[in-house]
């Protein structure tokens, strides 16, 4: 797959990321950057602008791109641990790359466990999410399920409370326990969460709001879920 810009091609050549080509722009000159490649043994060939936009669909590529292995899901099975206390984020329909990207990168700033993603009205990891996320695409487990109830219940099986959001509910989001394994759940970018998904879960709380627009970017949201859910 296409991916492209300069800390997304760090963080994938840090990683061990198949790198099958490397393209930079004729005219690129951060010298730094090109010091990095060739101390990590990684061969480049110089193109067009012109070229490089075409690959990437006129994308912001700050003339770095690459043709990359794929990006890989993870098994959640795999991912939870009951001796250790883990943050899980469940995003029940977030279809903006933008949006998931932003998340990815909090995620990985707060020691995010792994993010749940449902294989149905998901948008996929892509390389507008990788560019998005600066690189953190490569350190954030991202498990895809096939069913978001489902999976809830089986994460209450696991001990892991489930917490959603709800602007109609009295409780705050910084009233989240800290004492226990968490997954947090977070809605569509426009419908919010499934009333299904809703039912399911132990804790409903809200983020508090003074002003006159009534909801925040879903990716500003998670950023505030996942900072108070720290240990």
């Amino acid at each position: 797959m296409i991916v492209y810009g300069k800390n997304v091609i760090r963080e994938a050549v840090f990683a061990k990321r198949t790198i099958y080509k490397l393209y930079l722009d004729d005219k690129f000159q951060d010298s730094h950057f090109q010091s990095f490649l060739k101390d990590k043994q990684i061969p480049f060939e110089r193109r067009p602008k012109g070229e490089l936009n075409r690959l990437t669909d006129n994308a912001v590529h700050q003339g770095v791109v690459a043709d990359v292995e794929a990006y890989q899901y993870r098994d959640l099975d795999e991912l939870i641990d009951s001796s250790l206390l883990q943050r899980f984020l469940i995003l029940d329909g977030i279809e903006d790359p933008h949006n998931l990207g932003a998340i990815m990168r909090t995620a990985e700033a707060t020691g995010l466990t792994g993010i749940i993603l449902s294989k149905n009205g998901q948008v996929p990891l892509n390389a507008t999410v990788a560019k998005v996320s600066s690189g953190a695409i490569e350190h954030v487990p991202v498990c895809l399920v096939t069913n978001i109830s489902q999976t809830i219940l089986s994460l209450k099986k696991k001990d892991i409370w489930v917490i959603g959001t709800d602007g109609n509910t009295t409780q705050s989001y910084l009233e989240m326990p800290k004492n226990r394994s968490l997954a947090i759940v977070l809605g569509n970018e426009g419908e919010g969460i499934r009333p299904l998904v809703k039912s399911h879960c132990d804790m409903l709380v809200k983020i508090p709001m003074k002003g006159k627009i009534n909801s925040l970017n879903v990716s500003v949201a998670a950023a505030l879920m996942m900072y108070a859910a720290m240990e």
